[in-house]
């Protein structure tokens, strides 16, 4: 089942807003599959500076929010890093993939947890959300990857070589590009097992569609990252 079915099928159960735990910040908790009081606070690479973004830092991440598919997600996600990034093309990029590595790094957790505790029923669901936390773990470690390379890149600054910019550029749109194919795969795996009415699989499926929105945001701001002449 592709994932734009899985996702109406979801959505039919239990709406998704336009991105689940949009404002995901240093304190922001992860709903538990099983037991919400249960799951722990994830806590971002880089937690965001105590500072009112500056009016150049919003408008400038409006403007760049406005080339995602996301683009009120995207500015409500990384407005309270304007601070760290301000008006650089680079370092919005590292804010996004240091978002979203928190994100998937959570999600990792939770999913694991669950396979662990024999939460996922029997059969084809216990087997789909077995591969599922395979394949979240290994979207987790690209993302790693991915933000790793953009910090390796704004360490560099202004002194990078161009193909310094182009090599990091290209890393980056690879292992996010990879990260959003594991998530698809965790997807369309529970919709070709059936097992998308289980309370547990829709659970997993909207944190990793959500997960997914998070990967398109920083895949495509890093996409608009200048590369110079």
């Amino acid at each position: 089942m592709p994932v734009k079915q899985i996702l109406l099928q979801v959505a039919a159960m239990a709406p998704v807003t336009s991105i689940l735990f949009a404002a995901l910040s240093a304190a922001a908790t992860l709903t538990s599959f099983t037991d919400a009081a249960s799951s722990p606070s994830p806590r971002l690479a880089v937690p965001p500076p105590p500072c009112v973004a500056p009016p150049s830092a919003a408008a400038f991440l409006r403007a760049r929010c406005a080339t995602t598919p996301y683009a009120v997600a995207c500015y409500d996600t990384l407005i309270p890093y304007a601070c760290t990034f301000q008006t650089s093309h680079i370092k919005l990029a590292r804010a996004a993939a240091d978002v979203n590595l928190a994100w998937l790094r959570g999600l990792s957790t939770r999913v694991k947890e669950v396979v662990a505790r024999g939460s996922t029923g029997a059969g084809v669901e216990a087997g789909a959300l077995h591969d599922c936390a395979s394949t979240v773990a290994s979207a987790a470690g690209l993302a790693k990857q991915s933000a790793a390379e953009l910090a390796s890149l704004d360490a560099a600054g202004a002194a990078a070589a161009r193909n310094k910019v182009r090599w990091s550029i290209a890393n980056a749109q690879t292992w996010l590009s990879a990260s959003m194919t594991n998530e698809a795969t965790c997807v369309d795996g529970i919709g070709l097992a059936g097992a998308a009415a289980s309370p547990v699989a829709r659970e997993v499926v909207i944190g990793v569609l959500s997960a997914r929105e998070h990967t398109t945001i920083a895949l495509a701001l890093v996409n608009g990252i200048p590369v110079p002449s």
